[in-house]
């Protein structure tokens, strides 16, 4: 069961974390930031293999967790962009104008990946 968000512990060698209540960057568990878990903060991507959770259990997450979970997240994203010296409306700008491209940036790096 979920309890109540958290950003979780920071794995030092940064060891791929499936499931579980602790880690950082995890995926597939609850109540931490990370991917494809359910009831965390806000995504979280250490660069592992993604493990999902059924829409299901996403679905069964108590609405006060989900509405503690979307706080915690908004801060962390006022956080960051104040560590970044941006404003929300830079940050929808920066939004408008990457999602416009994302697809062709994406494409790009894949052929740069291949070429390499």
């Amino acid at each position: 069961d979920v309890s109540s968000p958290k950003h979780g512990k920071v794995d030092p060698d940064n060891m791929p974390h499936v499931g579980g209540n602790m880690w950082a960057g995890g995926t597939g568990g609850r109540d931490t930031a990370g991917l494809g878990g359910k009831g965390g903060p806000y995504r979280l991507d250490a660069g592992h293999r993604v493990y999902q959770v059924s829409q299901a259990e996403k679905n069964a997450v108590p609405e006060e967790v989900k509405r503690a979970a979307r706080e915690m997240g908004e801060k962390a994203f006022k956080r960051r962009l104040k560590e970044i010296q941006m404003s929300e409306y830079d940050a929808s700008t920066y939004e408008r104008f990457s999602g416009a491209v994302r697809r062709q940036v994406q494409s790009l790096r894949i052929i740069l990946d291949n070429l390499q």
